[in-house]
């Protein structure tokens, strides 16, 4: 009741432009996650990705709301947090064996199994025209992985990296619906600060022992400006903006936006350099726009 009031107050064009500027921030994070993932243990560089974006975002959070703490927010954000920690940190470790762009694509799995989440843990009911769009995303994700090639479809030749990445994806599928079913109406933001709070926490506990073993005078300052770039602009830019919206277009809505990323980061290759993709790829990032299109109509 509380997100139908709130989405009849705010054009949903707004919130759809934002999403745009959502997908296209994510988008860059694979290409970065690729350029400084050789730098770090994947599971520590996660970590102080989120004590970064924890210490960015904490004084906002102190200053305007208070840092008052609560059982309650807590352990929900520590269940939204596991998702996300488990996505990240098999980002990283699956770049060192994958591309951007297969990482990207297989992204766009993650709104065809939030969709499946959604249905069972907060009873999201689609129309069968985004039903289809959510088959035809799949269709089209797998026909980038395999470029194409039905041999390699059927001999079901992912790589290392790409199963990795998989594994991730079905945890991150978990956390749209998650933020619909665990919201109890505290501000967005202020649940964004402990998602990335208990995250760390989780992280500590992953990779703890760690620490002590890394040579940190010798990690490249590339890597540090990576991980802060990813901290304010794929981190807490993001996960506010993807939070805001999906109290008015819902977890699999917002999560259709992932479909835009396998287009942009062929952009953004071909900005540094990199040449496009075989021919064979282009259908299946077409197909995968389409089906992002069709779920953004309101049925």
């Amino acid at each position: 009741m509380q997100s139908d009031k709130r989405a009849a107050r705010q054009p949903l064009i707004l919130i759809h432009l934002l999403m745009v500027v959502c997908a296209a921030l994510v988008s860059t994070s694979f290409t970065v996650g690729a350029a400084i993932t050789a730098g770090l243990d994947p599971a520590v560089l996660t970590l102080i990705r989120f004590i970064f974006a924890a210490f960015l975002l904490g004084p906002y959070v102190w200053r305007k709301f208070g840092l008052h703490f609560s059982w309650s927010l807590f352990w929900r954000s520590a269940v939204i947090s596991a998702c996300l920690v488990t996505f990240f940190w098999c980002m990283f470790l699956a770049l060192r064996f994958t591309t951007a762009l297969n990482t990207s694509v297989i992204f766009t799995l993650v709104p065809s199994i939030a969709g499946v989440y959604a249905v069972f843990l907060i009873r999201e009911r689609l129309a069968r025209k985004q039903l289809i769009a959510l088959a035809c995303g799949m269709v089209g994700a797998v026909w980038v992985i395999f470029r194409g090639d039905i041999s390699l479809f059927l001999a079901m030749a992912w790589n290392r990296g790409d199963l990795i990445f998989f594994a991730g994806c079905l945890a991150m599928g978990l956390y749209t619906p998650l933020v619909r079913l665990l919201h109890r109406g505290e501000s967005m933001i202020v649940m964004t600060f402990w998602i990335l709070v208990t995250g760390s926490l989780w992280l500590v506990l992953a990779a703890g022992t760690r620490l002590p073993e890394i040579a940190w005078n010798e990690v490249p300052l590339s890597v540090w400006m990576g991980i802060a770039y990813l901290s304010l602009f794929t981190t807490v830019i993001t996960f506010f903006l993807t939070q805001y919206a999906i109290a008015y277009l819902g977890p699999t809505r917002v999560m259709a936006y992932s479909y835009l990323y396998p287009g942009l980061v062929l952009i953004i290759d071909l900005l540094l350099g990199h040449g496009l993709p075989e021919p064979m790829v282009l259908p299946g990032i077409a197909i995968v726009l389409v089906a992002m299109l069709v779920l953004q109509y309101d049925a």
